[in-house]
């Protein structure tokens, strides 16, 4: 107030002469609708007072860890004694908490490693090969794998030879090769006369895949079928069945994919790219084409996974790393550029074009809201139309036609023509080499993930490559956080970690439809050490004292199986 700190509103507690003052500070709950504080106060009371929380973990465990007993924790987090480090309980640093967190960390851990042991209960087809059609493929191809390529390689085909389902997870920085080693994996299926689909989220994604394989593998004698949901009926029947007779072995498309009529009667491996766009069942839905027991599954993703994360959300999955970018590939370089120096920028284009290069124009988000962002994209491309008459200048965006679309994404990888604008539909999976020159405009409405994404776009060729981020007036401390990020590095883990830490693993791993519970009390950034101490006790419970592991879940998990990643 004008006079110093006031109260508003305070809830006042009256105490009778001579009663004893309460040993315990008074909690306060987020209160819903028809039940109030006291009312919530009292329940939770009464359950201490009736309930007996056992300490599931032996002193044995629970001391080297530094934890202190379960119910005391609890009751602690619930009736803080008054002397209680006050600043420790709100920051969730108190030994408390650290308990709780631990125990939350354990139960994720021990539910993700017996979802792992399930799976190694069923049973896949071996995919054993002469070798043949890889070495006939690597032989044909105008460049040489990196080392991390043939690692990886190398892992998937350990995997694919076992009799139970490869579940590995393939990860690579923007631009790092994840295509060919998807077709290497493919190429084992085949060979062991089993047949294999790879599945990505949007049209233009799917299709770059197709064009890909079907350059590779098309010379070799393998028809690579093509299954989007815009293929005429009487294109599609005729692919289907091919595929349903056995006689095409290889598929690629969109969720149309897992739609019923298609049929993959001998489906031993299926790839799933940019996996965490794609909800539990789909993946399911995917594997539920084979009819001979699960095939193996390889997905891919082009965002890096932070240890601490891999190690919670992803501990079931076997990970791959492809941390090598093919040799050829430029730098790209960053600038952050202010929106008043937009005509600056426009003469850049001007004379990338003009020494017969190409470049990217890529329209900001406008909350979340397609049809406004659909709006601003056409705008845009009036608008630069009008300024860069010189210029040819194309349009993309997701509500385009699928035949319309792809004719505009031709035009410009044959330089037909020389500025695309696009929304976000060019943030995954584009590769045009001559396109040199990036620019975003809004930068600071997008994730750190996607600009690193869409900046991969360029860097494909020889020639030097740039990524101007336009920015506006009014930058929030997180967007300003986020363009310091990718201005200052480029290596997608790097950018990754601090994705991690801005926005938290919620966003980052879209875990609401992963199947895996967001943590509710531990934080992945700050309790790295808790996830390394409650991976290590998992693994040692698992083999040494299952029936304790099993009662540590029951408490947490209570029967529901949604913690187990399908």
């Amino acid at each position: 107030g004008m006079f110093g700190f006031e109260m508003i509103h305070p809830r006042i507690r009256g105490v009778d002469e001579g009663e004893a003052l309460p040993t315990a500070l008074t909690p306060v709950y987020p209160t819903t609708a028809g039940l109030a504080q006291s009312a919530l106060r009292k329940i939770i009371g009464r359950a201490l007072d009736t309930h007996r929380l056992d300490e599931l973990l032996p002193d044995s465990l629970r001391r080297p860890l530094r934890l202190m007993p379960f119910g005391e924790a609890v009751r602690l987090l619930h009736q803080p004694p008054t002397d209680v480090n006050a600043e420790a309980l709100v920051a969730h640093a108190h030994p408390a908490w650290r308990r709780i967190k631990f125990e939350e960390l354990l139960v994720q851990q021990l539910s993700l490693r017996k979802a792992h042991a399930q799976r190694r209960a069923r049973t896949a087809p071996p995919l054993r090969g002469t070798g043949q059609l890889t070495k006939a493929l690597l032989a044909a191809l105008p460049f040489s794998l990196t080392g991390a390529q043939r690692r990886t390689e190398a892992e998937i085909a350990t995997d694919l030879a076992q009799p139970y389902p490869m579940q590995r997870l393939l990860q690579g920085d923007v631009g790092s090769g994840k295509t060919i080693v998807a077709a290497l994996a493919m190429l084992r299926a085949v060979e062991a006369g089993w047949q294999a689909a790879l599945m990505a989220p949007t049209e233009i994604l799917a299709e770059q895949h197709y064009l890909k394989l079907a350059t590779w593998l098309e010379p070799m004698g393998l028809a690579v079928e093509w299954i989007s949901g815009s293929l005429s009926k009487k294109v599609r029947a005729a692919a289907l069945e091919r595929l349903a007779s056995g006689q095409s072995m290889l598929a690629v498309g969109t969720h149309a994919l897992i739609e019923d009529p298609v049929a993959l009667p001998r489906l031993g491996l299926a790839v799933v790219d940019e996996q965490h766009r794609f909800g539990v069942r789909q993946r399911l839905a995917l594997r539920e084409k084979g009819s001979a027991g699960s095939p193996h599954m390889l997905m891919m993703s082009a965002t890096p996974i932070p240890r601490t994360l891999a190690m919670s959300y992803y501990a079931d999955l076997d990970v791959s790393v492809l941390d090598e970018l093919p040799p050829g590939r430029t730098p790209i370089l960053t600038k952050l550029v202010s929106d008043a120096r937009r005509d600056e920028v426009l003469g850049r284009v001007r004379d990338a074009c003009a020494e017969g290069r190409q470049a990217y124009w890529v329209c900001p988000l406008v909350e979340e809201s397609e049809t406004l962002d659909l709006q601003t994209a056409i705008d845009t491309h009036a608008r630069l139309s009008e300024q860069l008459p010189e210029l040819k200048v194309g349009l993309v965006h997701g509500r385009l036609k699928a035949d319309e679309k792809r004719a505009t994404m031709a035009a410009f990888a044959a330089g037909e023509l020389h500025l695309l604008v696009a929304t976000t539909v060019i943030e995954v999976g584009v590769d045009v080499p001559n396109a040199s020159l990036m620019i975003i405009e809004h930068a600071e409405r997008f994730g750190l993930a996607q600009l690193h994404q869409l900046r991969g776009r360029v860097g494909r060729g020889t020639a030097e490559s740039v990524c101007i981020l336009l920015f506006g007036k009014a930058l929030s401390d997180t967007a300003r956080a986020r363009l310091k990020v990718i201005f200052e590095h480029t290596d997608g883990f790097m950018i990754a970690r601090e994705d991690l830490r801005i926005r938290g693993p919620g966003e980052f791993v879209g875990a609401k439809q992963s199947g895996v519970p967001l943590l509710r009390y531990a934080d992945l950034e700050n309790d790295g050490d808790l996830v390394e101490q409650a991976r290590d006790l998992a693994e040692a419970l698992l083999r040494e004292q299952p029936a304790l592991a099993e009662a540590i879940m029951q408490r947490w998990v209570a029967g529901r199986e949604s913690l187990l990643r399908a």
